[in-house]
């Protein structure tokens, strides 16, 4: 990856585009069953740029200016690409906005702590690693579903899933930050 002459940058606005061909196999899935593997695979390759945007960064020594705002920024875009298209893969569209909404929320409380001076909030139970491969898991078991029962649950569940997770992660972190600004405060 280093020798090709990638930038960071470029890897993260690639990762988009991965996001965006997984989540129109999303939308098309529940007419063709094998597109939910194209799915799962746009979702894996999303979070190999997102991974590999870093390392080029760090290891490679091609960090920008704008290193910072392509880490974050295409990460938001594929997340909700990726959990609202999950939703109309479902027999309730509006499950995959709220899992985008709480996604976004736990991004900007992570972001937030930073800005207050904290070291940024990672933790879980339903970080963008988790709620990624809760996603896939969802696609691979919509696979299954269709192929085998011909019904659409198992992507809804696991959306439901990344919701309550999601949820909750907000919610800690949010404490972590009340916590840290209480034993900061004078």
């Amino acid at each position: 990856m280093l020798a090709s002459g990638l930038t960071p940058n470029a890897i993260s606005v690639i990762g988009i585009g991965f996001a965006a061909l997984g989540a129109w196999a999303l939308i098309e899935a529940p007419n063709h069953p094998s597109l939910y593997l194209a799915a799962a695979f746009g979702i894996q390759l999303r979070l190999l740029c997102n991974m590999l945007d870093g390392m080029v960064a760090v290891e490679g020594g091609k960090g920008s200016a704008t290193g910072p705002l392509y880490n974050e920024a295409p990460d938001r875009i594929e997340d909700s690409l990726l959990l609202i298209a999950a939703g109309y893969a479902t027999p309730w569209w509006w499950i995959g906005w709220l899992a985008a909404l709480l996604a976004m929320f736990t991004a900007y409380v992570r972001a937030l702590g930073g800005s207050l001076g904290f070291g940024q909030d990672f933790r879980g139970p339903m970080a963008k690693p988790h709620r990624m491969a809760a996603l896939t898991l969802g696609c691979l078991a919509a696979l299954g579903e269709a192929l085998w029962l011909e019904t659409r649950y198992a992507l809804a569940i696991a959306l439901a899933i990344i919701v309550v997770g999601a949820a909750l992660t907000g919610i800690r972190r949010v404490l972590g930050i009340s916590h840290a600004l209480r034993d900061a405060a004078p």
